[in-house]
């Protein structure tokens, strides 16, 4: 059971759609849990997690609603969904000047994954000074994945 301030994971889509970063920080989102939760399976003590591949589709979806919500929506400027709502999580996404996104997911109670996003931001802002990491590019750094966590975890 997670807690009302739970952050699930954290996504940072490039300007072209693809995943370059995800990272899970809890447990609660997972293909077919409710399904196993109905049908009450007992050959699987918890519901499996995501595999990459579907990460990997589940960002390249949301980029492209993202970009088809900001073309027509009737506000001059929208920048595309901030926000999808349901009943078990809250999926939440600020885009950053370059095009970049960062997609929180967590309970829908969390008080605030604006503002962790803002810090997810800000995060990604200092990796970019790595001279060895390229831009738009995967990234896999153990001190990111520490820092972010720390940001996240709060």
């Amino acid at each position: 059971m997670s807690s009302s301030s739970t952050a699930f994971s954290v996504w940072i889509i490039n300007k072209a759609g693809g995943l370059i970063y995800s990272k899970t920080y809890a447990q609660g989102l997972s293909p077919g849990s409710a399904l196993l939760a109905t049908f009450k399976c007992e050959a699987e003590s918890s519901p499996p997690d995501l595999t990459s591949n579907e990460y990997l589709v589940l960002a390249s979806t949301f980029h492209s609603i993202h970009a088809i919500a900001s073309r027509i929506s009737p506000i001059s400027g929208s920048s595309g969904v901030e926000v999808i709502e349901a009943e078990t999580f809250k999926m939440t996404c600020l885009q950053s000047p370059t095009g970049t996104k960062f997609v929180l997911l967590t309970t829908p109670s969390h008080p605030s994954p604006e503002q962790v996003l803002r810090r997810v931001y800000e995060t990604y802002a200092d990796y970019l000074k790595d001279p060895f990491y390229t831009v738009e590019m995967p990234i896999r750094s153990e001190t990111f994945d520490t820092k972010l966590a720390s940001v996240v975890r709060g």
